[in-house]
């Protein structure tokens, strides 16, 4: 089967994207409309409301997609579509979707899993990293460590066990109420703030593993907020910066010990949390220190987006991984 472009299309979780890719590695389009807006108020994803916004948005978005890709639909070689893990309702729409737009157009389809797509937005970069390689995913729903062997082939190494990192910036950003989404008005305020000010717990459990565990980081600061009530409103840039360090430092530390027990020269950080600046910047000082190659996306690649779902596609298809109009979608990791 010969695969060239492919239509991507992305609901997971709050954001309706579609793009166009062809061979796997050039992005010939990529539209994400957003829906802070809409879950801000709630200060988190309120999942009715993502389903909702993505029935209004998925033939726009496809069809500004495929204009923006200067090709014409008859040039379209496949359609790649988020399976799972993420929000049943959301992932529901963008896969029917796909489906019926497959079907009409007599195209092969692929389910893609989200995590191998946040993984392959690496591969749209120009100098992507060599196989095997060790990745951080890091989201607001996942912080997982992997071997990455082949395009298609993943090897688990480590997760976290209760919140996610990108889930305990959202959470403490919203105990010291600075709105939603937590990571950007965290990285933001850090800057104007000391992080040896206030020092918060690393939780590296089990230093020779690759688990994690930010709930009792994030239980913690809500201590500290109690307990300097009259005051912590005014030490607000320390707390973010002392919170962020704490993570930096564990996530840091964990992705570069996967890399040296693996024996691998190359380690990519993906993901919504790899946009933090203090993460890229600290992994890379880790990194040059043991003689290892980071790679990390651009800013617009590192959150969810359809561009990653269709090279992760590419490489499902082109090793026969077509899905049937009978496949489903699931919420977690099967």
């Amino acid at each position: 089967m010969l695969i060239l472009k492919v239509l991507g299309i992305e609901t997971s979780c709050d954001e309706t994207a579609a793009a166009v890719v062809a061979d796997g590695t050039k992005i010939l389009s990529s539209v994400v409309s957003s829906q802070i807006e809409v879950h801000r108020p709630y200060g988190g994803v309120v999942p009715e409301l993502a389903s909702r916004k993505h029935l209004e948005a998925i033939v726009p978005v496809v069809d500004e997609a495929i204009s923006r890709s200067g090709v014409a639909l008859k040039q379209i070689d496949a359609i790649a579509v988020t399976r799972g893990p993420g929000l049943i309702g959301a992932l529901l729409i963008g896969f029917s979707f796909a489906k019926a737009y497959a079907f009409a157009l007599d195209l092969p389809l692929t389910g893609v899993n989200h995590l191998a797509g946040h993984i392959h937005s690496v591969f749209l970069e120009p100098d992507p990293p060599p196989f095997p390689f060790v990745a951080l995913l890091a989201s607001g729903g996942h912080t997982n460590v992997y071997h990455v062997i082949s395009h298609t082939e993943l090897e688990l190494m480590g997760q976290t066990r209760d919140d996610a990192a990108g889930e305990a910036f959202d959470k403490v950003a919203k105990m010291l109420g600075l709105g939603y989404p937590g990571g950007g008005v965290i990285d933001r305020l850090s800057k104007e703030g000391d992080p040896d000010k206030i020092i918060f717990p690393r939780a590296y459990l089990d230093k020779s593993g690759f688990d994690f565990s930010f709930s009792g980081l994030k239980t913690s600061v809500n201590r500290y907020i109690q307990t300097h009530e009259d005051e912590y409103q005014n030490q607000i840039p320390d707390i973010v910066a002392g919170f962020r360090e704490a993570v930096v430092d564990v996530l840091s530390y964990k992705i570069i010990n996967a890399a040296i027990k693996k024996g691998c020269r190359h380690i990519a950080i993906v993901g919504g949390v790899a946009a933090n600046k203090r993460l890229r910047e600290k992994v890379r000082q880790d990194a040059e220190e043991k003689k290892i190659k980071v790679h990390i996306p651009c800013f617009h690649l590192c959150g969810d987006n359809a561009a990653m779902i269709a090279a992760a596609g590419y490489h499902y298809l082109t090793n026969g991984g077509v899905s049937d109009m009978n496949t489903d979608v699931y919420s977690r990791v099967l």
